[in-house]
């Protein structure tokens, strides 16, 4: 009788543990609460608005990652992404620009030939961000040598609306 329930309590303690893992595996790598914004990183002179809808502008290096809101790490469906970095010359030009649309949980992919450095600075892919009802989010993501792919998750804070700012109207009156 012991056996029996000791493999009942084994069997019921692997399945636990087998619909925990499944149930994380596509959580964020931060804990809730632990969300903190994306570090704004200089925007540069290149930037053009109105980049071409499109996930690819060479190949050899694929960046993806999520878009989320600071607030509970939660996925922010159809954020906007551009993209822009210099050619395999190091000039920027505009075969080398791209805006992606992340799918629905905020996941993206973007492909590119592996940046190179120009003029002392390190390779670097420029992006922005914006998603609905968050503060625009300018970045840079910066490759590790040697590696074809990376992860890049970006958070980005909620907008300051007109009414969050009522609340602070007595003080800036002052």
């Amino acid at each position: 009788m012991i056996s029996r329930a000791k493999n009942f309590f084994s069997l019921a303690l692997g399945a636990l543990i087998l619909i925990l893992a499944l149930a994380c595996q596509d959580q964020p790598a931060n804990n809730v609460g632990d969300c903190q914004p994306t570090a704004y990183d200089e925007i540069g002179p290149f930037y053009r608005p109105n980049a071409p809808l499109r996930s690819t502008v060479g190949k050899g290096y694929l960046l993806e990652g999520r878009v989320r809101s600071v607030s509970g790490c939660q996925p922010l469906p159809r954020a906007t992404i551009e993209f822009w970095l210099v050619n395999e010359q190091g000039e920027y030009d505009k075969d080398h620009r791209a805006t992606v649309i992340a799918d629905r949980q905020g996941r993206y992919q973007f492909e590119s030939n592996r940046p190179s450095d120009y003029v002392g600075r390190l390779p670097h892919i420029h992006i922005r961000v914006a998603g609905q009802g968050h503060e625009t989010l300018i970045t840079q993501h910066y490759p590790e040598k040697g590696k074809a792919t990376a992860r890049f998750d970006m958070f980005l804070a909620e907008s300051v609306t007109a009414g969050d700012w009522k609340v602070l109207e007595p003080f800036l009156a002052r």
